[in-house]
Formats: C-alpha cells, sequence, structure tokens
C-alpha cells in the first residue's frame, strides 16, 4: 500500500496507485503527490496568532486584500452550492442521482474548508437553499452555477499574486468544469 497526499485539501489516500482525482477535493491527480514529496497549500499557513497581528499570511508572504476578498467570494460560492447539492439530492429521484448530488456537496464542502484554512477563519454556518423538485431543471441550475464557478475562479487564477492561491483557484477551475461534464451526461 502507498500513500498519496493532495496538494490542495491536503487530505490522504491509501492505496496501490495515486487516485485519478482527489476522493475528498477532486483536484486532478498531477495534485496528488506521494506523502514524502507533497506540499499541501493547506500546511504553508502560519496562523496570525502566533506573528501577533490579524493579517492573512502563508510562508511565502501576506494574502493581498484581493485574494482575500476573493477567497471570501469563494467561500460563499462553495458553501451555497453544498447546500444547494444536498437539496438536489433530497429531490433526486433515483438513487444515482441522489448519490451524485451528496458527493457534489461534500466535494463544495471541502473547498469551503480549503478556503477557511487558507484564510484561518473559521466556518460560518451554512444556510439552506431551495431547489427545484424536478431533476431536469436541478441539472441546468447546476451546469448554470459551476459554469459561474469556473469563469469565477479563472479570473481569480489570473488576479493571484500568491503561488499557492493561484494553484488553489487553478484546481477548482478543473474540478468545476469536472462537474459540468458530469452533469452534462446526465441530460
Amino acid at each position: 500500500m502507498n500513500l498519496y497526499i493532495c496538494e490542495i485539501c491536503g487530505d490522504a489516500y491509501i492505496g496501490e496507485e495515486k487516485p485519478t482525482d482527489c476522493p475528498f477535493c477532486g483536484a486532478r491527480n498531477n495534485f496528488i503527490k506521494p506523502a514524502d514529496e507533497a506540499k499541501p497549500i493547506t500546511e504553508e499557513k502560519i496562523p496570525a496568532s502566533t506573528r501577533g497581528d490579524d493579517r492573512s499570511s502563508t510562508r511565502g508572504g501576506e494574502i493581498s486584500e484581493l485574494s482575500k476578498n476573493n477567497l471570501m467570494e469563494t467561500l460563499a460560492l462553495e458553501t451555497r452550492a453544498n447546500a444547494m447539492y444536498l437539496c438536489m439530492a433530497g429531490k433526486a429521484q433515483d438513487y444515482k442521482t441522489k448519490a451524485m448530488y451528496k458527493r457534489l456537496a461534500k466535494v463544495e464542502l471541502e473547498h469551503a474548508v480549503i478556503v477557511t484554512k487558507l484564510l484561518g477563519i473559521s466556518m460560518s454556518e451554512i444556510k439552506t437553499e431551495t431547489c427545484a423538485d424536478e431533476t431536469k431543471e436541478n441539472f441546468q441550475k447546476t451546469i448554470k452555477l459551476e459554469d459561474h464557478a469556473v469563469e469565477l475562479y479563472k479570473k481569480f487564477t489570473l488576479e493571484a499574486v500568491e503561488p499557492n492561491i493561484r494553484k488553489f483557484f487553478g484546481a477548482l477551475v478543473q474540478v468545476e468544469a469536472g462537474h459540468i461534464k458530469l452533469i452534462k451526461n446526465y441530460l
């Protein structure tokens, strides 16, 4: 057995071979490394409390105000997606669709957790969201939500001056684009 670590979420995977995608955050396998080689972006955080101030910082430098704002917008989007997908799972008419939406909800929540680690903040309460009763309508809403996320994260990737933040947003672009591809298989 081998131990692999995702450089995006920092979670470990135990198996014979490296997974295609991180089973926790969905990052592509180029972000999954043998444990001895992994440098998770979430482990680069230096808590403000140990520095004696309230600024966010990584070992590569401080997090810019723009990146902080982009990360906060990401946190809001990812927690909303988590709640939306839980609603959609609850209204799914077959087990396969329900299981898919539950998995998507977990992935989006993991993205939110990563943001809290990067910023050194606590997770706020996640509000419930409403969704349609019809599966096809929920699929269409999912594609719209994921399209918005991809475009937003592309922008945030270009704006990030911090290597770890840029890496995070680049990984999110790939993950959310994969969600679109998955849902289009259902339409």
